[in-house]
């Protein structure tokens, strides 16, 4: 009788040692880690945004198949500062008076709107995530100490050639009145690897390829397709002069905009598109540019390779964001600097975990809205801040047929409201534009003055930004006389 009784003892302990794991509660998931990925200067000029049809994108185009893409996402501020002062903040320029460049130092000094406010990457830090960036992130890099490991930003725009290949930086512009654009194009250096870009990727790939005991945001910030427009000629090669499509230009294109709107497109250190056409540059600043984003194209998909070759490939969540559009001649001149839709139209696109696959979004949204829509994909609780709204909603029930709206500001009481169907641009003086883009998509007819379209000018105007505050101290833009005098007269106010 002694073997029934073992047995029936092991039986138990064996069934009592199975039913242990069963009791205990489930190990809680790991937070999902970001990486964050922005691009200087990128336009809509993507395949999979159909931006022009001579781009290839590769790389960015898989990564928008792979998650979520808005197509009509808009930057809060047409320049490289206040737009990212803003992105990372999680604040409106018109909150934080910062409309022009600002030392990435001091954007919390002397400013009651951001002296407490939580960087998105401080943010991540503070609910235990281990931080890393490298690149152009904010306007230089990045304030001091922000990041737990910091890669820096390396040669600036460079490399650069002894001389320059065509542009002189200063065009017709008073060399004492205005900055000097980096602004020039052509094929240098030889080899990729000379490239910040480049670096900043081999960096960001060393990283994907250690072990963290904590969730990580990794950051890099490319350069390209920044100016000045130099990449090896191999990118170049991909993009034959003959045959390329320019953007669309009408000569008598701003006879109908206000005052306001040509002292801020007036730009002389850059080219006009009159001066490309006459002196046969067009078609190769347009080449330069789309041999640029072919270029940091390729460093994405080195750095997404890496990923997708890395432990983390299961769960890490993507954003790739541009800090505004780009003009390539399209409004009379090639640079960012308007309220136009060239200008502050940029790509934005999500994937990873917990995001949809191959999504395309057309609703108006905002670079504000990145800081919200990481927090809610990873789980971290909503920071009250935030000015922007998680797009998550909308990418999970994207039937949905609330109306969003997205609001970029250049200057004090300047601000572009881009709505499904519409643009509204008001400036300080009270004048302005609206454009339909169901009958003009390239805002050539400026529609403020028709009578008939008063009812949809009220709509737009109430959708403005109640809060205007003075240019904060620390900000300034010499390029243009026009912000300088605007800050100099609120200052004085």
């Amino acid at each position: 009788m002694k073997y029934p009784v073992i047995l029936l003892l092991s039986l138990f302990l064996f069934w009592t040692g199975c039913k242990k794991p069963l009791t205990d509660p489930a190990p809680e998931a790991s937070p999902p880690n970001v990486l964050f990925i922005a691009i200087d200067d990128l336009n809509n000029w993507l395949g999979c945004m159909k931006g022009h049809p001579n781009a290839v994108t590769p790389h960015l185009d898989k990564l928008a198949s792979q998650g979520v893409l808005f197509t009509n996402a808009h930057c809060q501020a047409p320049l490289c500062g206040p737009s990212r002062a803003s992105l990372m903040t999680g604040l409106r320029p018109s909150s934080t008076g910062i409309y022009g460049m600002i030392d990435d130092n001091n954007i919390k000094l002397d400013n009651p709107a951001t002296a407490d406010i939580q960087f998105l990457p401080e943010y991540f830090q503070k609910q235990g995530y281990y931080t890393m960036g490298i690149g152009k992130l904010f306007h230089r890099h990045a304030p001091e100490g922000l990041f737990d490991e910091s890669g820096g930003r390396n040669q600036g725009f460079g490399p650069l050639p002894e001389q320059r290949f065509v542009w002189d930086g200063y065009g017709t512009s008073d060399r004492e009145n205005y900055s000097r654009t980096s602004t020039d194009w052509g094929t240098f250096p030889q080899s990729d690897s000379l490239m910040p870009d480049h670096q900043s990727a081999d960096w960001i790939i060393e990283r994907l390829n250690r072990n963290y005991d904590q969730p990580f945001f990794m950051a890099v910030g490319f350069l390209r397709p920044h100016v000045p427009l130099y990449v090896p000629q191999k990118w170049f090669d991909l993009h034959p002069v003959e045959g390329l499509e320019m953007p669309p230009y009408k000569s008598d294109d701003l006879d109908d905009v206000p005052p306001v709107a040509l002292k801020i497109n007036d730009l002389p250190m850059m080219p006009t598109t009159d001066w490309a056409i006459e002196s046969g540059e067009w078609a190769n600043i347009v080449q330069a540019y789309l041999a640029c984003v072919s270029f940091v194209d390729h460093q994405v998909g080195r750095v997404l390779t890496a990923l997708e070759q890395s432990i983390y490939a299961d769960n890490t969540v993507i954003v790739l964001w541009s800090d505004h559009g780009y003009r390539l001649g399209e409004k009379g001149t090639f640079a960012k600097h308007a309220l136009w839709q060239p200008a502050t139209n940029a790509p934005l696109m999500f994937a990873g975990s917990g995001v949809p696959q191959g999504l395309v979004l057309d609703n108006a949204v905002e670079m504000l809205s990145i800081y919200p829509t990481l927090l809610e994909l990873c789980g971290l609780p909503s920071y009250d801040r935030n000015e922007g709204i998680s797009l998550v909603p909308l990418m999970n029930h994207p039937e949905n047929t609330e109306q969003y709206t997205a609001i970029t500001t250049f200057g004090m009481n300047n601000h572009g409201v881009r709505t499904e169907n519409f643009r509204y641009i008001q400036y300080e003086d009270g004048l302005g534009e609206l454009y339909d883009y169901q009958s003009d998509p390239e805002e050539w007819n400026n529609l403020f003055s028709n009578q008939d379209y008063r009812a949809e000018i009220a709509k737009h105007q109430a959708l403005l930004p109640k809060v205007n505050v003075n240019w904060n101290q620390h900000s300034q833009y010499t390029f243009q006389p026009y912000f300088v005098e605007q800050k100099s007269l609120t200052m004085d106010n």
